[in-house]
């Protein structure tokens, strides 16, 4: 699963695998542009990179935040033109995505839909055991996490909140909670 999160002056990536009820981090990274270049030079550096990031893990599914708040119209119109790049690179290369949201992703790592940033890092820390070198690709991770928490049965047409979502629990969120559970207990 690869799990992007969009942003036009950073944008992060990650790579996490399934196996039965293990996770399993294999790369993560961020594609940072400069804003003294054009918004084309930008996207298409965004579009570059995230292209080379498909060719050498080939995830089968990426998942992507959906864009829930911005602090105006013009970052909010920035962050639909990064988002619309990794959408449309993953469609090139032949991939499936999934659309998640922020509260989706906080509860699938953390138990909670409230969850602060700080929180979904620690968690990604544990799930994950490996330290991510920016938020933004401690972000991506949590996004793929949740992308196969929801799983590729959804892919490019989940719109369901997380609350209302059936009440049965995969193997692998019912893991993730014992995990949880587990932590909040130390």
């Amino acid at each position: 699963m690869l799990g992007i999160d969009p942003g036009l002056q950073c944008t992060g990536w990650g790579i996490v695998v399934q196996d039965g009820l293990k996770l399993t981090h294999l790369a993560h990274g961020t594609i940072r542009t400069e804003a003294s270049w054009s918004f084309a030079n930008r996207l298409n550096k965004i579009h570059n990179r995230l292209s080379e990031v498909v060719i050498d893990w080939s995830p089968d599914v990426a998942s992507i935040e959906q864009i829930f708040v911005a602090k105006s119209a013009k970052s909010a119109i920035k962050l639909g033109m990064a988002r619309g790049v990794a959408m449309q690179t993953c469609a090139a290369k032949g991939l499936t995505f999934i659309e998640v949201s922020a509260k989706q992703v906080k509860k699938a790592v953390t138990g909670s839909g409230a969850a602060g940033k700080n929180q979904v890092s620690a968690m990604v820390q544990k799930l994950l055991n490996v330290k991510p070198k920016a938020l933004d690709s401690a972000d991506a991770l949590a996004i793929a996490i949740a992308g196969i928490n929801i799983g590729s049965g959804y892919a490019a047409t989940y719109e369901q909140d997380y609350r209302k979502t059936p009440k049965q629990t995969s193997r692998l969120q019912r893991a993730i909670a014992a995990a949880i559970a587990k932590e909040q207990r130390r």
